[in-house]
Parts: structure tokens; C-alpha cells; sequence
């Protein structure tokens, strides 16, 4: 089988029985034929990856990871259910869902199984792999993907019921404060306790109205046809829920606040020579591809959505502490809370002193 450096072999700790898997994918995914190879996906900080190739098709299988869980979190189900709702109900760019397995006695914990799609994946935000000329593009196709899932109506996806209509974020920031508490092998940060305290009291004055939300958004959560900018799925579905869609699209727009560090950031940049868009820039494009004039309390939500990213660093430290993370990268974004948490803070700060941003 031909690979690529997406892929290497399963890591240590992450292997399973693949003959009881093949045998449960020939009873459950129709078509399906063996015999099955499997890889492992270099990213999945969350939720393992795997690549299962048959000599006919490649499927991904995503799966809980093995070991003591918190509660809530690696929601394979979920993931599974808002996927095959948005390919039967909307335009959103997703990939085809096959079966759900329930029973850990297959390979150890829950799983779902997809179609392989075969795309790009960009994980430096400049995108030096493409030509100037053509930066723009894919910048506002990804944008673009966002603001569709948006405008989804959940009640005609089926998804009425993906979570609750309203209290997002109040819902959220107390979500991740309790994962932050119950995880104490991770250690306290300074800007988090801060952060914890500061934004309930902060909260903006008007609720849009629920939207799917994707929770992770990000241009490497977004799979690209390999030669057009166009997106052919988003990945990487584990946080969805109903919720705020100012959230869901300032936590994709964060990137531009952001230096590195271990995630695609832009802060600093030039755009006009990248030939990428600013902040502002994007932000008008998604008024419009919206219907809204403005995005009030922006700095609010960046910060909000900041310490949210502090918070899956802190349990993805909390996991490389307990010998479950499951990504090679996971040591770096452990080794980034503080940071991230701080920068949440500085725009806590810059919220208050009524910066609003939008």
C-alpha cells in the first residue's frame, strides 16, 4: 500500500485486533471487502485516527481513546450522528458516514467509519505550498464551508435536539472550568483562574440565535480538493453541538491574533504580500455570507474562545501525564497552555478596556 507522511504505522498502545475489525466491517459497512491494512494518522490529538485500505476503497476509522476518559469528552457518537445528518440535509462539505460500533469488544472502545477522502491539508496558515495569487481563494472557500454549516437550520437536519437551543456560552465556559478543575494532574494556570472568573461576568448582552457549531474550526481541520480551492470535508467533528455561531467562527478567526506556537497562527503577519486576508477582511465576508452588518463583542468572543484552546491544551496535558495521549505533537501543545491562556487574557483585557472589535 502507498503511504504518505499523513500516516505511519499504529502507534504504541493504539493497535487492535484488525482481523476481529475486519470481520465486524464485512457484517456492518456494505461493500466492504478485505483484506484490510490499517494506519495511523499522525494527527487525532483527541481521538485516534486510523487509515483501513482494502484493495477496492479507504475508509478512516475514528475511534475513543484507550485508558481512563473524562467524562463527555472523545464523543465518537456525536461525530458520527452530525455527519451523516449534514450529508443527507445540507450542502456542508462532509464526508459519508458508514456504521457506528457501540461495543468495545471489537477493538477496545467505540468507533465510527467513514469514506477516506482524498484531499489537501494545509497546516502552515501562510500557505507557502501555493502561489500568491491563489492564497485568497482558499481562505474564502474555507470560510465559506463555515458560514454554510451556519446557515444550516437544525430542526430540518434532524439535529434539533444536538443540544441545547440557548446558554452556550455560559454552558461552555463552566464545561471547560470543570475539565480544568477535575483534570489535576495537569496543574493550575495563573491566566485560567483569571479567565474563569472574568468571562461569566462578561458575557455579551444578545444570544444569536442556535446554530450547528463545529467547536473546532481551523483551516487544518479542512480538507481541500488537491488541485482547486475547494473544500471537500471538514474534519474532525468531536466538539459539535447547537450553539453560538460568533463562537464557532471567532475561534477559526483567532488564528489572526495568534503567533505559531503550536497552532497555524498569523498574528504578525503580512497579508498584503501573502496575499491572504486580513481580520477585517474576513470578518466582512462573513457578515455578508451570513446576513449580518456587524460582530459586535468580537474581543470577548476570541478571548472566550482562547481559553477554550487553553483548555483542550490543559487535557491533552493531562493526558500525556497519564500515558493516553495519542498524538506525536502532544508534548508540544501541553507545553503551551500558559501561553495560549495568557494571550486569552490579553484579550480579556483589550474586551474590558471596550475594544470590541467586529
Amino acid at each position: 500500500m502507498q503511504t504518505d507522511d499523513t500516516t505511519t504505522e499504529v502507534r504504541a498502545g493504539m493497535a487492535f485486533d484488525v482481523p476481529r475489525l475486519e470481520a465486524w466491517l464485512a457484517l456492518h459497512v456494505e461493500g466492504f471487502s478485505g483484506p484490510l491494512t490499517v494506519r495511523q494518522f499522525r494527527g487525532g490529538q483527541s481521538n485516534p485516527t486510523y487509515l483501513l485500505a482494502t484493495p477496492a476503497r479507504r475508509y478512516v476509522l475514528r475511534r475513543k481513546p484507550p485508558g481512563q476518559l473524562l467524562a463527555s469528552a472523545h464523543a465518537v457518537d456525536r461525530e458520527y450522528r452530525v455527519l451523516t445528518a449534514l450529508r443527507a440535509h445540507s450542502t456542508v462539505p462532509v464526508a459519508r458516514t458508514w456504521a457506528l460500533c457501540t461495543d468495545d469488544a471489537v477493538i477496545g472502545s467505540w468507533f465510527y467509519v467513514m469514506d477516506h477522502v482524498d484531499g489537501r491539508v494545509f497546516w502552515d496558515g501562510t500557505l507557502p505550498e501555493l502561489p500568491r495569487e491563489a492564497r485568497r481563494d482558499y481562505y474564502d472557500a474555507a470560510l465559506a464551508a463555515l458560514a454554510s454549516l451556519h446557515r444550516v437550520d437544525p430542526a430540518a437536519a434532524g439535529l434539533e435536539d444536538y443540544g441545547r437551543a440557548s446558554g452556550y456560552l455560559p454552558r461552555q465556559i463552566e464545561r471547560w472550568a470543570k475539565q480544568y478543575h477535575a483534570d489535576e494532574a495537569a496543574g493550575r494556570v495563573e491566566s485560567m483562574d483569571r479567565l474563569i472568573e472574568w468571562l461569566p461576568r462578561h458575557l455579551p448582552a444578545v444570544e444569536p440565535p442556535p446554530a450547528i457549531v463545529h467547536g473546532d474550526y481551523r483551516l487544518d481541520n479542512v480538507m481541500f480538493d488537491p488541485a482547486a480551492p475547494r473544500v471537500l470535508a471538514i474534519l474532525d467533528w468531536e466538539l459539535s453541538t447547537l450553539g453560538d455561531p460568533l463562537a464557532d467562527f471567532a475561534y477559526y478567526l483567532m488564528s489572526w491574533r495568534m503567533p505559531a506556537l503550536s497552532k497555524t497562527g498569523l498574528a504578525g503577519c503580512d497579508f498584503a504580500a501573502l496575499g491572504i486576508p486580513t481580520e477585517a477582511e474576513h470578518v466582512a465576508t462573513y457578515c455578508r455570507l451570513t446576513g449580518r452588518e456587524s460582530l459586535p463583542d468580537l474581543d470577548f468572543y476570541v478571548a472566550f474562545c482562547m481559553y477554550r484552546l487553553a483548555g483542550i491544551f490543559h487535557g491533552i496535558r493531562g493526558r500525556v501525564l497519564r500515558g493516553t495521549a495519542v498524538s506525536a505533537r502532544a508534548r508540544e501543545y501541553a507545553a503551551n497552555v500558559e501561553a495560549i491562556a495568557g494571550l486569552a487574557w490579553e484579550q480579556a483585557r483589550k474586551a474590558s478596556a471596550g475594544g470590541r472589535g467586529g
